[in-house]
């Protein structure tokens, strides 16, 4: 199956970018396109500033739009949003069909003094819940929000509910590209599933600090090699998957069954 990230600084109203590069998906025959964090609203930090009707219009605008994108090119698009409800704004994921569309609350959400996205939106603090998962062409997706990688108790689902491939917005900065390289390997090798993953570019200055986002959107094998990936430009990142190869990875690894055969289960 043929999936793609798309790394981009935000695009505002603006949907030129949007359309181009869905384009050169459909030609190359993907099924499903992943769009990075902060890359369809503008950074939270500025969002702070903006009144909560033009953030308001500008996801009701981006939604009409992926909605028309994939019942055009019958493709499936899954992108991080700002959903405004009861004037609150509510970090999410939103899952595009030509069929049918679906929101996922973001769970964990970061809480330090110089990025608190936990004080700005309005997500419930609750126990986790599962991973948000569905299927395609016979592959089981699973949804992470840049963030929630960090937590063990999202990744039991990877083998509960037997995820192919997990797929990983962000919106990383401060020269953190090594760090969540090694992580999304690690994760990939010991739940041998693939991880795609789409960080945005571009940069926001609020006061004394400056995010520079630095792409580096990449795919992840269950092996935990990186097959592929994109430098700090803007791009959109085209591979392959198959079924087979988690299958192949989980039988000749054998994490979950070595797991199962000490009576553990609910730890994987």
């Amino acid at each position: 199956m043929r999936i793609a990230a798309l790394q981009l600084a935000s695009i505002g109203m603006s949907t030129t970018k949007l359309y181009h590069y869905i384009r050169i998906a459909h030609k190359k025959g993907v099924k499903l396109l992943l769009l990075s964090e902060y890359m369809l609203n503008s950074f939270f930090k500025e969002l702070e500033s903006t009144p909560i009707s033009m953030i308001d219009k500008l996801s009701t605008h981006q939604i009409s739009t992926l909605k028309q994108l994939s019942l055009k090119y019958d493709m499936s698009i899954v992108a991080p949003l700002v959903v405004v409800r009861d004037s609150k704004p509510y970090k999410m994921v939103v899952k595009i069909s030509p069929r049918s569309i679906h929101y996922y609350q973001q769970q964990v959400l970061i809480d330090y003094s110089h990025w608190s996205e936990q004080r700005y939106f309005a997500n419930p603090s609750e126990p986790l819940r599962s991973m948000p998962t569905f299927r395609l062409d016979g592959i089981c997706f699973g949804i992470l929000s840049g963030f929630e990688l960090h937590f063990d108790q999202l990744w039991r689902d990877v083998h509960t509910k037997r995820i192919d491939c997990v797929l990983l917005p962000t919106a990383s900065t401060f020269e953190s590209d090594k760090r969540w390289r090694s992580l999304i390997s690690s994760r990939s090798f010991t739940h041998n599933c693939y991880i795609l993953r789409a960080n945005r570019i571009g940069r926001s200055s609020q006061g004394e600090h400056e995010w520079k986002f630095y792409g580096d959107s990449l795919l992840c094998n269950p092996d935990g090699t990186i097959e592929e990936h994109l430098d700090d430009s803007e791009q959109i990142l085209v591979c392959d998957i198959e079924h087979s190869t988690v299958v192949e990875a989980r039988k000749r690894w054998k994490f979950k069954e070595i797991v199962q055969r000490r009576g553990l289960e609910d730890l994987v």
